[in-house]
């Protein structure tokens, strides 16, 4: 494979910028707010600094500010910077989010954006009802979209005394839901009042109240003080949020550990020598302890060359459909319409990235040819670095570099454009001897789904392909619900 011999880790690149992307603009309550948490929020118009660890060594910090703005309106100000050591490289990254909000904390508009080296985002929006409009900057320009939602969206603060204005008691529950510009689409959120917690910070020790959020299986802790201010806040995979003084939050001294090789999937035991000619591998998958029990059922472990049974993962090797190879017809499958639409990251309606689809397939005489024609173009064309972003597919058509993610997004983008239902999945691939978090992506042919992977250009893809999700980057959060806590033990026959 040309580039980097450890492109396929980025994945887990992407699910760092969402997790850390996730303190912009964190929650949106679906109660109304009362006037005495109203008050609250006039007495936390401030700046307030968090500084953000990983592993015990701090990285980065956010700053935030909430203030008056005209026409009765509340201004936010967010903005982080991170410094993360990727494979022994520096890359800073930098997220911003401008928003107006309602005095009882709706979403009214916003811009975010985010930059890092190979990438950058920007988006406009604004609630219309239950709708965002949205404006999405592309190398071919703005690209506007509406976006559903269930409700209408709501954003909290550093200062969150509305969670502890209703006097909660120990275990009692709230239900969130918010948008997120990361993913550019709508979540919900539990909280669960924890009760008092007394937490030692920088020597000195705090009673704390203590929240528990979970959010499509992942797990985050959040301590705030009898003001409501956020204190302390733990994220999935070593992440720590502190509210420091800025000149200590802001005192950077460098990227700190490397993030990509402390999540790598332990492996009991070994694959077998013949793992080439095998038609099948079963996998016994080991959650620890504290992994909520129903956690695999989460996952899209079942459907294609994978079938679970209780905790044993069998993979059949996948099979090329004999010509002359027929796309899936949206009346065959529901999921069919989804895994041909156009979406804002997969923009597989755009006329120029349409017209280099009908070039690079030329004339194919099946669908199965066409899509081999596809996969090699990606192989063949993007320049393989790890890039720190949120990809959509005009973009990588553009810039043509990137890592696993960016791959599965053009190439879903230029399959969908030739009427292929192709979607996004993700897992894990064993390379170097480990399992690591990688993105590929399905098509459906013939009426199964077959794996294609064009980082490694493996078509199919093989035994040691494990698929956990599948969808866009709004589905990442489901893996950092089972991040550190999977192990796999190879089963004997």
């Amino acid at each position: 494979m040309k580039g980097g011999s450890l492109i396929w880790r980025g994945l887990l690149l992407l699910l760092w910028v969402g997790l850390l992307a996730g303190l912009l603009g964190r929650d949106y309550l679906v109660e109304e707010l009362r006037s005495l948490e109203i008050a609250a929020l006039e007495r936390g118009r401030e700046t307030s600094f968090s500084g953000v660890y990983f592993q015990g060594e701090r990285i980065g910090f956010v700053r935030s500010r909430l203030g008056a703005a005209a026409d009765n309106r509340l201004l936010l100000e967010q903005d982080a910077y991170l410094l993360l050591n990727i494979l022994g490289e520096n890359h800073p990254v930098r997220m911003q989010l401008n928003a107006h909000l309602s005095m009882t904390q709706e979403l009214l508009d916003f811009q975010f954006t985010l930059l890092s080296p190979f990438a950058s985002t920007r988006a406009i929006g604004r609630v219309a009802e239950r709708e965002i409009l949205l404006e999405l900057e592309t190398p071919r320009g703005p690209r506007r979209e509406r976006i559903r939602l269930r409700e209408a969206p709501r954003i909290a603060t550093p200062h969150r005394a509305y969670l502890l204005g209703h006097q909660p008691e120990v275990g009692s529950r709230v239900r969130v839901n918010y948008f997120d510009p990361v993913s550019l689409a709508g979540n919900e959120r539990i909280l669960e009042y924890r009760g008092r917690d007394r937490v030692l910070i920088a020597n000195r020790i705090h009673n704390l109240h203590h929240f528990h959020e979970t959010v499509s299986g992942m797990r985050i802790n959040i301590w705030l003080d009898e003001t409501g201010r956020v204190i302390k806040e733990e994220s999935p995979a070593g992440f720590v949020f502190l509210a420091e003084p800025e000149f200590r939050a802001t005192d950077i001294p460098g990227a700190g550990p490397e993030i990509l090789t402390t999540v790598a999937v332990p492996l009991s035991g070994r694959l077998p020598d013949d793992l080439t000619r095998r038609p099948a591998l079963t996998y016994h998958l080991l959650l620890d302890e504290e992994a909520p029990p129903d956690l695999l059922t989460t996952l899209d472990l079942t459907g294609g060359p994978q079938h679970l049974e209780e905790n044993r993962l069998t993979i059949q090797r996948q099979q090329l459909p004999p010509p002359p190879a027929i796309a899936c017809l949206p009346a065959q499958n529901g999921t069919i319409t989804e895994a041909l639409a156009a979406t804002p990251h997969v923009q597989s309606d755009d006329p120029h990235l349409a017209a280099l689809a009908r070039e690079i397939a030329g004339g194919a005489t099946d669908d199965l040819e066409r899509l081999r024609r596809l996969a090699d173009w990606v192989y063949e064309n993007i320049d393989k670095r790890p890039v720190l972003g949120i990809p959509d597919a005009l973009s990588v058509m553009a810039d043509r570099v990137g890592d696993c993610n960016e791959h599965a997004v053009l190439l879903a983008a230029l399959a969908r454009s030739q009427g292929l239902p192709t979607r996004i999945a993700a897992g894990l691939l064993f390379q170097e001897g480990i399992f690591l978090y990688h993105a590929w992506n399905e098509v459906c042919l013939d009426g199964r789904w077959l794996g294609i992977d064009a980082t490694i250009n493996q078509f199919p893809t093989g035994l040691t392909h494990i698929r956990l999700i599948t969808g866009e980057t709004k589905e990442m959060a489901r893996l950092g619900a089972i991040l550190g806590r999977l192990s796999l033990a190879v089963m004997e026959e």
